[in-house]
């Protein structure tokens, strides 16, 4: 199963993710919950590098993949991590829990 943790902070206001696991609905390389939560986490980096000025963290390694803002948490980010996740839940209505889990958790960074 796969896991994406989103970090918001008391303000409602995206700072961070972790993605782990693999979601076993196929054998590796055809995989396609994995390829979908792969392809959905990458451009969303890869779009708030380009399109805005937060700096962030990122670390990937198999199967994980960590991601903080260090910057202000702008309104374009913003946008872009709300259609992050409402990807992730596109993925999980149509597939099913079983395949990824979505948790969202609220703390001060």
């Amino acid at each position: 199963m796969i896991t994406a943790v989103i970090y918001k902070n008391s303000e409602d206001s995206i700072f961070g993710f972790r993605i782990s696991g693999h979601a076993g609905f196929d054998r590796y390389g055809r995989d396609i919950i994995c390829a979908a939560v792969s392809a959905l986490s990458i451009n969303t980096i890869n779009s708030i590098e380009k399109f805005t000025t937060d700096r962030f963290t990122a670390e990937q390694s198999d199967g994980n993949l960590k991601f903080k803002l260090v910057t202000d948490k702008t309104p374009e980010t913003q946008l872009l991590l709300k259609s992050f996740i409402l990807g992730l839940e596109s993925i999980r209505d149509t597939y099913g829990d079983r395949y990824i889990r979505i948790i969202i958790r609220t703390r001060e960074v």
